[in-house]
């Protein structure tokens, strides 16, 4: 591992390394192969969450240009670039009870991109933490507060409607696709059991976002969004 406040940071465990800015590995699994060698470069990181007695979310990479390779039992995938997507850390803990996570990338015109991350977590004595972040034509939306109209766990669907204190709202609709829905059992930090965590990384989203001044806009990506949900 680099030393303490490095740069760049490093962390390497045999065969596998996570850098700033590139990552390699393999894994064999049950006689599936994979090996990955991939580079990423992005403009834009996030800070979602970052309670001191309970964790932190944050996405160095939110609008991240991957390439490199990834081989899959032998059949390789090379690209320049590669795919788009988020690179993000997670720390906390134990992990919460419930929660609604998503990341959308949407890509634009000349290489532009905009993104979305929204975060929903219970918090003690019933509260909830809500906060989401959009970053469009190179300015960063900061939105506290938004109001859930749809929440699906089975279906997997999730829509929200956010506003900012300058009046910007954001009106935002994810829905898997149930054959790419993977249904995982998390262990809980303390080994007393698993529950489970459902989550689609080629997801559906629709936004509209309508700008004080500005006419309305629409987004929209049939793969870009990852979506999980826990509990509910």
């Amino acid at each position: 591992m680099s030393e303490r406040g490095a740069n760049p940071f490093f962390l390497e465990i045999g065969e596998n390394r996570i850098g700033e800015n590139e990552c390699r590995g393999r894994m064999e699994v049950r006689g599936q192969r994979i090996s990955w060698n991939l580079r990423y470069r992005s403009i834009f990181r996030a800070e979602l969450s970052s309670k001191g007695w309970i964790g932190f979310s944050r996405t160095p990479h939110s609008d991240a240009i991957f390439s490199g390779e990834i081989a899959l039992n032998g059949r390789t995938f090379r690209g320049e670039p590669l795919g788009y997507g988020m690179q993000g850390h997670n720390c906390g803990y134990r992990h919460r009870h419930f929660w609604t996570w998503t990341h959308i990338h949407f890509s634009g015109e000349r290489g532009q991109s905009s993104t979305f991350e929204a975060l929903v977590y219970e918090m003690p004595l019933g509260m909830m933490f809500r906060t989401a972040v959009l970053w469009h034509e190179g300015e960063k939306y900061t939105f506290g507060k938004f109001r859930e109209s749809a929440r699906d766990s089975q279906k997997f669907c999730w829509k929200v409607e956010c506003t900012d204190g300058r009046g910007t709202l954001v009106e935002l609709s994810v829905s898997g696709r149930e054959r790419f829905v993977h249904r995982l059992p998390y262990v809980k930090t303390d080994c007393s059991g698993q529950f489970e965590v459902a989550n689609e990384s080629l997801a559906l989203a629709r936004m509209v976002l309508q700008r004080p001044g500005k006419a309305a806009e629409e987004l929209t990506t049939d793969s870009g969004a990852v979506l999980e949900m826990v509990g509910g």
